[in-house]
């Protein structure tokens, strides 16, 4: 079990094998779920891709043509909730 330490401004540190264990890198989220008797479930928090994201590429917002490899890696990154 990991212990931390809240600071004054109510920060934390999680610790290097905690971020690890999660995996968790530089710049992901964390999803925090507030359970009874003052218990909380942590975890990475997912992607959460949209179809906007793809269907935009197909609406005529880009003035560039697509080639299929295109649409492919457009489709992968959206679906992912990668910009």
């Amino acid at each position: 079990m990991a212990t931390l330490t809240v600071t004054a401004r109510g920060q934390l540190t999680l610790r290097k094998e905690v971020l690890q264990h999660l995996g968790i890198k530089p710049g992901d989220k964390i999803e925090l779920d507030l359970l009874p008797d003052a218990k909380g479930l942590l975890r990475a928090a997912q992607p959460q891709g949209t179809v906007a994201g793809f269907v935009g590429l197909l609406a005529g917002r880009s003035p560039k043509v697509a080639t299929l490899q295109e649409l492919d890696e457009a489709m992968a990154q959206g679906w992912a909730g990668k910009k």
